[in-house]
């Protein structure tokens, strides 16, 4: 456990699983630096929009299903009124979050759960040089600046959410070609910044999350699935319940089983090591540390890093 709080980035990759290449090293490296794992979605509802299933998935992500429900106009078992949607801020003992995209849609629903919007416009009208990469302004919303850490910070966590098809000005101006690309070079510069042994690695905790989107297949569904034994092997009945299909005591129905988030996670000196090298479906389930949770566990494992948080599970 670390002895002061953590502040945390969390770059999203939304259903950018498939554009990950060999060529995307500092994504490798980050994988082989930290321990990664998987976060179960649940089913897509019959005749969703490619943005409806872009704020869904991301709501999974925050934990924030039931708010997701009311913005839409339905009705939920956890939230019954408008007005018993908390902010984040409420819900995490004060934390100060914010989120930067190029998606109205979530921008819109990062207001409505209380996060400050930027746009990845904000984070280069203000660089110092240009020769500064965007991935130092990410940090200096954290109060990571010039290999130190301040004592205070405007945020206490930042996401950044890359959908597919969003041509930010930032690719043009770091002459890469696709979303990963981008994502890419964030981590290469985030990797390079916090070096083992400084002050900004023993604090920053960095999360990159990716999932698949809308490119989920039959072909993904019977090879990208997180539980190997058949529905009608015999051995199946012998295998307990897996963490990723219950919420407390309850087991969740709707679960998706396959083609997960994939996620790796790394802090110096707090984050286990495992033994994945890449950051593919296959190697995180052969290698990977941290299995598969609920997607709306993951917030609360990060704020409890955060000390805004009680530990979640084991």
């Amino acid at each position: 456990m670390a002895d002061k709080a953590s502040r945390s980035l969390i770059i999203y990759g939304d259903g950018l699983v498939k554009q990950i290449s060999s060529s995307h090293i500092h994504l490798h490296d980050l994988v082989s630096r930290g321990c990664s794992g998987f976060l179960s979605l649940t089913q897509s509802p019959n005749a969703e929009s490619e943005d409806e299933r872009v704020v869904r998935e991301l709501a999974q992500l925050l934990d924030a299903y039931d708010a997701y429900i009311m913005k839409k106009g339905g009705s939920s078992p956890d939230c019954s009124k408008e007005s018993s949607v908390s902010t984040i801020s409420d819900r995490f003992m004060g934390l100060r979050a914010a989120i930067v995209s190029e998606d109205s849609n979530v921008k819109s629903f990062g207001r409505y759960l209380g996060f400050t919007v930027l746009e990845f416009d904000d984070l280069t009208k203000y660089k110092s040089s240009f020769d500064e990469p965007p991935a130092s302004e990410l940090l200096k919303l954290l109060g990571f600046q010039g290999g130190k850490t301040s004592e205070t910070s405007e945020f206490d966590l930042v996401c950044v959410h890359v959908g597919c098809g969003e041509k930010v000005n930032i690719l043009k101006e770091e002459v890469v070609g696709n979303e990963v690309d981008l994502i890419n070079s964030l981590v290469g510069g985030i990797l390079q910044t916090a070096q083992p042994g400084s002050e900004i690695a023993s604090r920053l905790h960095l999360s990159v999350v990716m999932s698949y989107g809308s490119s989920v297949d039959d072909e993904d569904s019977s090879l990208l699935h997180l539980n190997s034994q058949k529905k009608n092997s015999s051995l199946s009945l012998l295998c307990p319940r897996q963490s990723y299909t219950m919420k407390g005591a309850n087991l969740i129905n709707n679960i998706r089983h396959y083609c997960p988030m994939l996620i790796t996670q790394w802090q110096e000196a707090v984050t286990r090591k495992d033994m994945a090298e890449r950051f593919s479906f296959q190697d995180i389930k052969e290698k990977g540390g941290n299995l598969a949770i609920p997607a709306d566990r993951f917030l609360h494992e990060v704020a409890f890093k955060l000390w805004k948080a009680p530990k979640y599970g084991a």
